[in-house]
This record gives C-alpha cells, structure tokens and sequence, in this order.
C-alpha cells in the first residue's frame, strides 16, 4: 500500500453495485445489457439517419447529433464496467480507473447541461426570430455553440479532478453504488472535504443555474411568440417544435437533481442507486425516442431509406 499525505492509502475501490440484491441480479443483467444495446443502436442509427439524409442538415438536427454522441459516451462511462461486475466475486475499481470513469462521466453530463441550453436557443431563434433563423443560427455559430457546450463541460469536470487528486483515502474502501460518483467518494475520503464540497456547489450553480436560465428565458419568449399566432394549426405546430426538447430537459434536470439532493440528505443507498440507474441509463436511451417519435421529418427520413433497402 502507498502511504504519506495528499495520496491515496489504498490502490483500489470496491463497488458494491447490486450485490445487495442477489436473487434478481440475472435479471437486471439482462436488463441493464439490453438498454445499454439499445442505447448505443438508437443514438447510432440518429446520427447515421441526420448525416445521410441532406434534408435534416439544420441547426437542430446538428445539436441531435451531438446530443447523441454525448448520450452514447456518457452511459459507456458507467455502464460496461457494471456489466462486467455481474460476473465478478469482488467488484473492484481502481483509483485511477475510478477517477476516470467519474471524469469522462463529469464530463458528458456537464456537456450536456450545456448542449440543452443551446438548443433551447436555437428553438427561440427559430420561432421568435424566423425570418432571420438562417442569419442567426449560422454553420459557424452553431460549431461555435457546440464546441462551447464540450469545453464548458471540460472544463469543469478538470477542476472536479484536480480537487478529487487532491484528497487522500485511507478506509473503508467501499462504495455502496455501481459507478464512481463525487458525493460517494466525499464520504470515503479521510481528510477534509469542505473546499472540494464548495467548489462542487458552485460548479453546479453555475452550470444549473446559467443553463436553467438560458433554457427558462428563451421558452418565456418562445411562449410569448407562440400566443401571438392566430392559427391554432399554427400554435399547434410551433409547440411540437419545442416537447421534444422541453422532455428531455425535464427527464435530464428532474432526475439528476432527485439523486444529488437525495444523496446529500442521506437517503436510503438502495434507493439512490436504481434512482441513478434512470438518468445515467435510462434517459440516454430514451432521448433518439424522445426526438424520433412525433417528429415527422424523421419519420420521413426513415421511410424514405427503408425503400432504399435500409431498416433502422
């Protein structure tokens, strides 16, 4: 073992997962394994569909397709290693594994935020700025913006790494969840966790909050705009251009802060873990549905590669 400040006392974690629930733990295997198929499929076959077909070359599609990368890196961050733990007497991470998982995962989440709130943008241009969306939502500053939201998402996860390296674990090495998150490893740590706590609040009201901010006032004004309309067709229509996003923002924004608020007021471990399961599983494989389903240029786009011999 490796001894002196600032260093870990030990040179790995031990994930308890699901352990704890023995006689279903078949089950959730497969489960687990078919979402995570799922997952990567769905995301995959979006990203495919919008480059190949010219007519979905927009603004949104291309915020799509990156919002489908980041779903498909963000749930291989945690759930590979929860499948392989399926098979494993002792489920056991290392530190340096451990910190990577959480700084890829960090990362794709933050990401994320980012990316919502830059399509919530590119919504309100799109309804209360028509005439000029094509000016507005230029190719340049829509890599601009997606760029921005992966940087912003970099960032932030390398000030959670830097205060994460800085703390020391001395015992017990055991975390009661299936992946690396910061407020299991605060708890384990043995030396003062305060600034790391702090700077972790404050990354997250600033990512919360300014993206919460940036998503609330553009549908304030993409409301406004829309009871402007006199067409009931026409406010119908506009509306729909907003639920998917307005879905995926709600299932993103609900359930992270569910978790991390139930976590921090020491909710029950069990229930926090399949709690988690939703937002770092469940909704990367619910968003290319979310998107696909009542969108019509999609479906056209489907339909017009399944006569091509192509089937998604």
């Amino acid at each position: 073992m490796i001894r002196g400040e600032n260093i870990t006392d030990f040179t790995h974690f031990i994930l308890l997962g699901f352990s704890d629930f023995p006689r279903i733990l078949g089950v959730l295997f497969v489960i687990f394994l078919l979402i995570y198929l799922m997952t990567i499929i769905w995301n995959l076959c979006l990203i495919v569909l919008i480059r190949m077909d010219s007519h979905l070359h927009t603004p949104m599609y291309f915020f799509l397709i990156n919002l489908s990368f980041i779903d498909i890196c963000y749930v291989t961050s945690t759930v590979p290693k929860m499948l392989f733990h399926f098979f494993q007497k002792q489920q056991t991470i290392t530190f340096l594994g451990c910190t990577v998982q959480y700084f890829i995962f960090s990362t794709m989440g933050l990401s994320e935020s980012c990316l919502l709130a830059a399509m919530a943008y590119d919504r309100y241009a799109a309804i209360c700025k028509p005439l000029l969306y094509s000016s507005i939502m230029s190719p340049s500053l829509c890599i601009q913006m997606a760029l921005g939201a992966y940087m912003a998402g970099l960032s932030g996860s390398l000030t959670q790494l830097c205060g994460l390296l800085q703390l020391r674990f001395c015992g017990p090495n055991v975390i009661n969840h299936f992946f690396c998150d910061m407020p299991q490893l605060v708890i384990l740590s043995c030396t003062d966790t305060f600034l790391i706590q702090v700077m972790t609040g404050i990354l997250a009201m600033i990512f919360g909050t300014t993206n919460a901010l940036v998503i609330l006032i553009s549908y304030v004004y993409i409301v406004i705009s829309i009871m402007k309309i006199t067409s009931a067709k026409g406010r119908s229509k506009a509306f729909n251009t907003c639920a998917s996003h307005l879905t995926a923002v709600f299932l993103f924004y609900s359930s992270s802060m569910f978790v991390y608020f139930s976590s921090s007021s020491g909710g029950f471990p069990g229930f926090d873990r399949f709690a988690s399961v939703f937002y770092t599983v469940v909704i990367p494989m619910l968003n290319p549905l979310i998107y696909s389903l009542r969108n019509r240029e999609i479906k056209s786009a489907v339909k017009k590669f399944q006569k091509k011999g192509w089937r998604f």
